[in-house]
């Protein structure tokens, strides 16, 4: 009996990899499609011999994206970028191509493709992040109509890029700068948006519909910031930027590779990221969503003095 085959785009990023393992247990072969198979081949030891493999795509036009998927009955995407290096990046990257791996994926006869997409969605947004995701939304629904479609706000987990760049900043910083502090957020945990997208290969109801991903409680991007100081012992005033000035600053820093803000995340900091609650959730999944205060703990301790080794008396 042939082994089911799962292509995984995205697969070498942050939540890509708790995927492939869970794939892997499942006894998936996978494939991690990528532009370069080197960064794929971390993965590699996370099942056995030849289970998962990288596949390049190059430029990923039609025809690569065929011989990608051909032969899969699971097709899941998760690329995303938080920020343009080039204009347009966003549309390429979150509309045209969630729609050109749909209809690829449509042709080859797949049975599940599950789209990641965020918490914000919405065309009508004044954010070129938060519109580009919806219409790779669309761009799936109309080619594959099929789909789930999974909502996360900020994942949290041992290699965010969220509370490990503030942590690593209140190192380094006299003080923690911040915009829109009132914004609320409601982290899920890596694996549990992991555990979602199995969820939605698993069951049949998933198919068609679109899930929105959150933990237990929603808290302001202040409070989120207060509790990690507390968790790596240490006292930094937490000073909210005036929007002229965040700004400024992020035009000054558009051209870094990774700059710190960007005038879209500016936009975006002006709205809630937590669920709308018009649509299914983890709880629709099965799932039980883990709280930041079981893992935060687990993988902040680096960020103290000495790097944990000592004891941190709060006061």
């Amino acid at each position: 009996m042939a082994r089911r085959v799962a292509v995984v785009f995205g697969g070498t990023g942050f939540i890509g990899r708790y995927v492939v393992q869970r794939l892997a247990r499942q006894d998936y072969v996978v494939r991690v499609v990528t532009r370069s198979a080197e960064g794929a081949r971390g993965l590699m030891t996370q099942g056995t011999v030849g289970q998962i493999a990288p596949a390049a795509a190059g430029a990923m036009d039609a025809a690569s994206l065929h011989r990608a998927v051909e032969g899969a009955e699971v097709v899941i995407n998760l690329v995303g970028i938080l920020a343009e290096r080039r204009e347009g990046d966003f549309a390429r990257v979150h509309a045209a191509l969630p729609g050109r791996i749909a209809t690829a994926a449509a042709a080859a006869g797949v049975a599940h493709l599950v789209q990641v997409s965020a918490i914000g969605a919405d065309p009508a947004s004044p954010s070129l992040y938060a519109r580009s995701k919806a219409e790779g939304e669309a761009a799936v629904l109309a080619a594959f109509p099929r789909a789930t479609i999974l909502r996360p706000s900020i994942v949290f987990g041992h290699e965010d890029s969220f509370f490990n760049r503030f942590a690593g900043l209140a190192r380094v910083l006299p003080v923690l700068p911040l915009v829109g502090g009132g914004t609320r957020f409601q982290p899920v945990y890596v694996g549990d948006v992991a555990d979602a997208v199995m969820a939605a290969i698993d069951r049949p109801e998933a198919a068609g519909r679109t899930y929105e991903l959150a933990g237990p409680r929603a808290a302001t991007f202040r409070s989120l910031l207060e509790y990690m100081l507390q968790l790596i012992g240490r006292r930094r005033p937490i000073v909210e930027m005036p929007e002229g000035l965040a700004s400024f600053q992020a035009k000054l820093t558009a051209w870094l590779p990774n700059p710190p803000l960007t005038g879209d995340q500016i936009i975006l900091l002006k709205r809630d990221n937590v669920p709308s609650g018009m649509l299914p959730g983890l709880a629709e999944l099965g799932i039980a969503p883990t709280s930041l205060e079981a893992i935060l703990p687990s993988y902040l301790t680096r960020f103290r003095e000495g790097g944990g080794r000592r004891a941190v008396i709060p006061g």
